[in-house]
């Protein structure tokens, strides 16, 4: 009889950082191949305003350039495109005075 598997070690916060540092340096050498300067430059804008969107548009190139759909560097021109396809329409609200 096999006695019980061994207990699996927890990453060290050391660990866990170095793993995530290393995953964004891939990611962002991957969208330095994906983007022409221009659009690189407009996507680092973009992440100081609203990180949540460039983090969306950042997977949404990435997942394009892996699946195929995606073989060449956008410009900045087809980066816009992509970034009104992704946001959020804005809600207008109109208030009618009595």
């Amino acid at each position: 009889m096999s006695g019980p598997p061994p207990p699996q070690q927890q990453p060290s916060d050391e660990e866990i950082r170095r793993q995530r540092a290393e995953a964004e340096a891939i990611k962002q050498k991957a969208l330095a191949m994906l983007l022409d300067s221009e659009a690189r430059q407009r996507l680092t804008n973009i992440k100081m305003v609203k990180p949540d969107l460039a983090s969306a548009v950042e997977n949404y190139l990435i997942n394009a350039a892996t699946t195929g759909r995606l073989n060449r560097a956008l410009t900045d021109k087809e980066l816009k495109q992509i970034l009104l396809s992704i946001q959020q329409p804005k809600r207008e609200f109109k208030i009618n005075r009595l």
